[in-house]
This record gives C-alpha cells, sequence and structure tokens, in this order.
C-alpha cells in the first residue's frame, strides 16, 4: 500500500448540528483559506453581522447560501433563533464584517450558549486585524495586550488607558477613523511619547502603516482633511524610567514655570512629549513645584 493513501475515510468537511467560527478577509477577497470556503459552501446558515458584505464574499467565490444577520442589535434574540437550529442538526457558520468573528465582533454570546449545550464548536481560523497589523508593525510579538476598543465614557477611557500605561507589553487597540485621532491624544496623555503605529485600509489599495512617536502619528493624521478606514494602533509597552533624567524633567519644569508664559496643562504635555513622560506624571510634579515656590524642589 502506498505510504500516502488513506487508511480510513476523512471526516466531513461539515457536521450536523455543528457551529464554525470562519475568519473572513479584511478586504482583500482573496485572503480567505480554503477550508473556509468548504465550510461556506456546506453550511445550512450563515450568520453574518453584514449580510450585504458576506453577499459579495460569497459570489465574489460562487457560493450561494441562506443568510441571516446576526449583529449586535439583535444578537441577544438570534442567539435563541440559532441555537434552535443547532439543536436540530443545522450546521450554522458565523462570520463577521472582516476577520476573526468574536474578536471585538458579534458572536460572544452565541459561542457561550453553544458551548454551554454541548454544541461542538469548530474555529476555521485565518485573517485577523489584530495579528496582520502586530506582525508588520516592527513593535516587540513576543508578547501583547490586546484591548479591542476603547470605551466612549470619558471615566473607563481613562481608567483603561492608566492600567495599560503600566503594561510592559505592546499594546493594541482598535478604533474608528472618525476618533482615532482623538484615541492617540488621550493615549499620549496617559502614557506619555511612546513609539506607536497605526495600520489602516490593511489589505486593500490603500493599505497604510504610520510609524514613529505618538504625537508625530497624532499630528499626521490630525493635518488630514479626511481619515478613511478602520484603524489598529499599537502603542509599545513600559520599559521604565531608565532612559529618562528626573532632574532634566525637574529643570524644563523651573524654566518653563520661569518663563510665566505656559499654562501648567501646555506645559505638562510639552515636557511630557520630550521625555516619553505620562502627562499627568508632569503636571503633578508642576502643581508641587508651584505650591513649593520657585528654585526649590
Amino acid at each position: 500500500m502506498p505510504l500516502n493513501s488513506h487508511t480510513r475515510k476523512s471526516p466531513p468537511v461539515v457536521e450536523s448540528g455543528c457551529l464554525y467560527i470562519v475568519a473572513t478577509p479584511l478586504g482583500n477577497l482573496a485572503d480567505v483559506t480554503l477550508r473556509a470556503l468548504d465550510v461556506l459552501r456546506s453550511a445550512d446558515i450563515v450568520a453574518a453581522e453584514d449580510t450585504r458584505k458576506t453577499r459579495r464574499l460569497l459570489g465574489h467565490h460562487g457560493i450561494q447560501r441562506q443568510l441571516v444577520s446576526y449583529h449586535e442589535h439583535n444578537e441577544r434574540r438570534r442567539t435563541d433563533e440559532l441555537m434552535a437550529h443547532l439543536a436540530r442538526g443545522s450546521r450554522i457558520a458565523l462570520v463577521s464584517d472582516a476577520g476573526t468573528p468574536c474578536i471585538s465582533d458579534p458572536g460572544y454570546r452565541l459561542v457561550t450558549a453553544a458551548a454551554n449545550a454541548g454544541i461542538k464548536v469548530v474555529p476555521i481560523p485565518g485573517v485577523s486585524a489584530l495579528t496582520a497589523a502586530l506582525s508588520a508593525s516592527g513593535l516587540p510579538t513576543d508578547a501583547f495586550v490586546f484591548a479591542g476598543f476603547a470605551p466612549k465614557k470619558e471615566g473607563r477611557r481613562r481608567e483603561l488607558f492608566q492600567e495599560l500605561a503600566t503594561s510592559p507589553y505592546t499594546v493594541i487597540l482598535y478604533e474608528s477613523p472618525q476618533r482615532v485621532v482623538g484615541l492617540l491624544g488621550d493615549i499620549l496623555d496617559a502614557m506619555g511619547d511612546r513609539s506607536c503605529v497605526v495600520a489602516r485600509e490593511m489589505t486593500k489599495l490603500h493599505e497604510e502603516f504610520l510609524r514613529g512617536r505618538l504625537s508625530e502619528v497624532r499630528e499626521a493624521l490630525a493635518d488630514r482633511e479626511k481619515i478613511k478606514g478602520e484603524c489598529t494602533v499599537l502603542i509599545s509597552g513600559r520599559h521604565g524610567d531608565i532612559d529618562v533624567n528626573w532632574s532634566d524633567v525637574q529643570s524644563d519644569i523651573q524654566k518653563g514655570l520661569g518663563q510665566g508664559e505656559w499654562k501648567p496643562g501646555h506645559l505638562a504635555r510639552a515636557i511630557g512629549e520630550k521625555f516619553g513622560v505620562p502627562r499627568k506624571k508632569i503636571y503633578n510634579e508642576i502643581l508641587r513645584q508651584k505650591q513649593r515656590g520657585p528654585d526649590k524642589r
């Protein structure tokens, strides 16, 4: 018998009563695995975050399947419906707009319900904006912290950035093009002027990686009339204040206060960007020096 011959039949591509988590392209429709296409062709139902986008993907590959919407606004109701289909033996493929479902996309509720019910959940791995951006960023990849989309509420947002500021690992967030400049400013205030990368329009015609200090990348984006494409933001981890001479920081604060031309907030931002120290830390030192008076540390 030849060494490469099959000694038993291969299992079916798609099993009945099974939930498949299928990664789909970020933009380039060719970035889809052969296994993902097999699953999409064989599924009884494709649950899609946006049925219009998924229909274009399926059409590009000559696939026609029953599509149902599954997004953040109908997730609770639709989960019950899909669970009923799974209980009857249906084969369901879950996809998001782009990338891997459940990674800052709908799907967590359905996967949890299926797992708790003893229904088989199978990942069909492939594209993810998270790993695509990290692999090409030039920042450390041995360990990282992924925080998804930052909270919109100021208090929760500030707490998250303060917590992430202490991490020694590369920090990764997602953000919309309309809010990415504000995000970079908030991170700059909380973490200091660290190295960062903004990946935009990945795998598409106008793919772009902006690299530099937070202040530089923020300024470059702020100067644009319009920013297009979802953004993945990566920030270098904290490596302590080893390269920062605190006496130099204090000296710059005294000079700034002595000139009398700086408001505390503006002075804190300028010095924080210069030394890569969180603005809040500089601001507290400015207040301490003002209370103690000139030429006292």
